[in-house]
């Protein structure tokens, strides 16, 4: 069962090999008019001190907790940190997911547009957050925007990039699958904890 798990993005990766399609890299598009361009983040390689600083961030996030420091470091060595102003579009509902967000500074608004009525925020995220986490495991596009709230630092890991790092390390690609199985399960509790709650309160 274990060995299963363990090679869930090996075989993942093995199969993407194959995969030639031309994916834009910052997981956005372009419509033509340069609105690309306008909303593109300012972007920097994590390295020196900044990797040490973020190997010990990581290390306090729950998707990357109990992970030994030398994996830590590898995950932190294939990210980026990018800087968006405020009001910008980290992405839009309806795009391939193809980064994870861990917010360092800042805040980050989670909305749907609802037809007639406008946006509606579904969660305001500020620093030690993260967002789009699925996009890691799921090639579903995005089911919400993501807003910058107040202009903000992200720590960015690209879906390709892990995936690289996973197919060849496969004790990390096991430790990892699992945290995401934990974090999953919490959520899904959450979920189900809400809705005992509303059913037995009569406010559905």
């Amino acid at each position: 069962m274990g060995y299963h798990l363990a090679t869930f993005w090996i075989v993942r990766r093995t199969v993407r090999w194959g995969d030639m399609s031309t994916e834009s890299r910052d997981g956005g598009s372009s419509d033509g008019n340069g609105a690309q361009a306008a909303r593109a983040p300012v972007v920097s390689v994590v390295a020196g001190d900044r990797l040490k600083s973020m190997v010990e961030t990581l290390a306090g996030v729950n998707i990357f907790s109990g992970l030994p420091p030398a994996h830590l470091r590898r995950i932190a060595e294939i990210g980026t940190e990018e800087q968006h102003a405020h009001g910008a579009t980290v992405f839009a509902e309806g795009e391939p997911g193809t980064k994870f967000y861990l917010i360092l500074d800042g805040a980050v608004r989670i909305s749907r547009i609802v037809p007639g009525m406008g946006e509606e925020a579904l969660a305001i995220l500020r620093g030690g957050k993260y967002f789009g986490e699925m996009s890691l495991i799921d090639d579903s596009p995005r089911s919400a925007h993501a807003l910058v709230h107040e202009k903000c630092k992200l720590f960015v890991i690209h879906k390709r990039d892990l995936e690289d790092l996973l197919f060849v390390d496969r004790d990390l690609a096991y430790e990892l699958l699992w945290n995401f199985v934990r974090t999953l399960t919490g959520r899904l509790r959450e979920t189900n904890d809400k809705m005992t709650f509303l059913a037995t309160s009569n406010k559905f």
